[in-house]
């Protein structure tokens, strides 16, 4: 509710300002697209709260189901990485801004994202999400979290998983226990302890050394992005809230962020099953088949994975959040079909086994990535 109602104040703040023009070609390849995502955020004196206006260039689509899909795709590029040329690079390749295992993400140490400032961009595009009410940035490890809304690095606690480099997270596991280092596990260590600046082990600092060089290879190495991020949130106006009100999640555990059957199911509002059979025409089907139909959907809910029921919200709203009165309609239609602006689910009445319409359903839902319409 304090999360609500902050944005929904800095919103109406800036109402009246100068609307945001977020735009992305579709007819573009994926790189050139991505690389449209991040100029975007890279403006300068841009006032983040504007309103927001989308437009998917190749695509009819307009309205609030593209401006979901926007802060959708931007999100998923986030986590997962942008395919981009980035210096002196031949070929494309992902790279990917937060790296590590599922929740003990942490920025990137590559000085080239640094210098290109792309975690300032990371920052604005988690704030400008979070003002709109979209979809966080999930898996962030706890202790890198903290430090960011100005904890002291010396109460964050820290797990060799932490660590995102596995040769490093190697060598600092050696100082870890009582069993004596080898000849070539202390050349290992000295060798990473010189180049941090630290003093090579011993018996008595061995568990110092163990600890700093962990608080080193997961935060100390990680002061700049944590700058950069910060300065992105601050722009978007939603640094205050996020520092005075712990209670608000910005970045959830991958197990809060779980879409569950049970969020979905209420949130759907279901066909009207009694209808007159003579007032059929060609746009209606009886009421037996909508209770069919709404019965497979049910089914396919109950049964599908938390990312088959994220897919689904992204083809029905455009992003993977629920909306109210989610709407489903039994429609004359090959394929399923969604209305995202109207959060509307519109689905053929001609499936008479549920194996056909989970199979269609899924194969509909998996191109969200491309589009609207593209199917």
């Amino acid at each position: 509710m304090a999360a609500s109602l902050y944005t929904q104040e800095i919103l109406n703040l800036h109402e009246t300002g100068k609307p945001l023009l977020m735009s992305m070609d579709l007819r573009l390849c994926a790189q050139d697209q991505e690389r449209e995502l991040i100029n975007f955020y890279k403006q300068r004196n841009v006032e983040w709260a504007c309103p927001v206006k989308c437009n998917l260039q190749g695509d009819s689509a307009v309205g609030d189901g593209v401006t979901r899909h926007f802060f959708s795709t931007v999100l998923q590029k986030l986590k997962y990485g942008f395919n981009l040329n980035l210096g002196k690079q031949k070929h494309r390749c992902n790279i990917c801004l937060f790296e590590g295992e599922p929740d003990h993400l942490v920025p990137s140490s590559s000085q080239l994202l640094i210098e290109s400032d792309l975690f300032l961009v990371a920052g604005r595009m988690l704030g400008h999400s979070f003002l709109h009410g979209g979809p966080c940035l999930t898996g962030l490890r706890r202790a890198f979290v903290h430090v960011l809304f100005h904890g002291s690095s010396d109460t964050a606690t820290l797990q060799l998983e932490d660590c995102p480099d596995i040769d490093v997270r190697e060598t600092i596991s050696f100082l870890n226990g009582q069993v004596p280092l080898t000849e070539d596990q202390y050349s290992k260590v000295l060798e990473l302890c010189l180049a941090w600046d630290l003093p090579g082990p011993t018996e008595e600092n061995r568990r110092w050394l163990y600890e700093r060089l962990l608080s080193h290879a997961v935060l100390g190495r990680r002061t700049r992005q944590m700058k950069q991020i910060k300065q992105g949130l601050k722009d978007t106006f939603v640094w205050p809230l996020l520092t005075d009100r712990k209670d608000v999640v910005l970045f959830p555990k991958e197990s809060e962020d779980l879409c569950t059957p049970e969020m979905l199911l209420s949130c759907i509002a279901w066909p009207n099953k009694s209808n007159n059979d003579d007032d059929d025409d060609d746009d209606e089907y009886p009421a037996a088949t909508k209770e069919r139909i709404a019965g497979f959907l049910k089914q396919f809910i109950e049964s599908g994975s938390s990312k088959d029921l994220k897919n689904l919200l992204r083809f029905w709203v455009g992003w993977e959040r629920t909306e109210k009165n989610m709407a489903v309609e039994i429609v004359k239609s090959d394929l399923p079909r969604s209305s995202t602006c109207f959060c509307i689910l519109r689905l053929p009445g001609h499936y008479t086994e549920f194996h056909s319409f989970s199979k269609d359903l899924i194969m509909c839902i998996g191109v969200c990535k491309y589009g609207f319409g593209l199917v």
